[in-house]
């Protein structure tokens, strides 16, 4: 039998706990094409999360917002198949590294809200969404310093 050393548990619980949270999204489901798993919404992929087995985690994400500063990262590149034009990103850490899991979660969100119909991300909560609160008092319009043909109440 093959004895699992501690790194190699440490990646396993570290890909389960990425899976699992990719997986908590709204209209979320895994799928298995070519032998990869991945996390899609609709019929979009959202998250490239490698082969199942194996002792290194390797994930694909959109990135339209925080790519170019993912890429300075020595484990970021951009991802293959011409999807790095598009935005993907693609890390890798081997068994051996401590994955940053925050900063992979919050990929995980940016790719889910580049990826997902508005329908989808609406069902968010607002603190997930990242929405502001609205405003109690209406914003005061800007002058652009044209003239209306509409009469105004002074010219009334």
């Amino acid at each position: 039998m093959k004895k699992r050393s501690r790194g190699t548990n440490k990646m396993t619980q570290a890909k389960a706990a990425l899976r699992d949270f990719a997986l908590g999204y709204p209209g979320a489901r895994e799928e298995f094409p070519w032998g990869e798993r991945v996390v899609k919404v609709g019929k979009k992929v959202f998250v490239f999360l490698g082969m199942a087995d194996g002792d290194e985690l390797g994930l694909s994400v959109k990135l339209p917002e925080s790519g170019p500063m993912a890429l300075l990262l020595p484990f970021a590149e951009p991802t293959g198949y011409g999807l790095g034009k598009s935005g993907w990103v693609s890390a890798h850490f081997a068994a051996s590294e401590d994955p940053p899991l925050g900063m992979l979660r919050e990929w995980i969100d940016e790719s889910y809200r580049a990826v997902a119909p508005r329908t989808m991300t609406a069902k968010l909560s607002p603190e997930v969404r990242g929405e502001r609160p609205r405003r109690t008092a209406p914003r005061a319009r800007r002058r652009s310093g044209k003239r209306s043909s509409r009469p105004t109440a002074r010219a009334r």
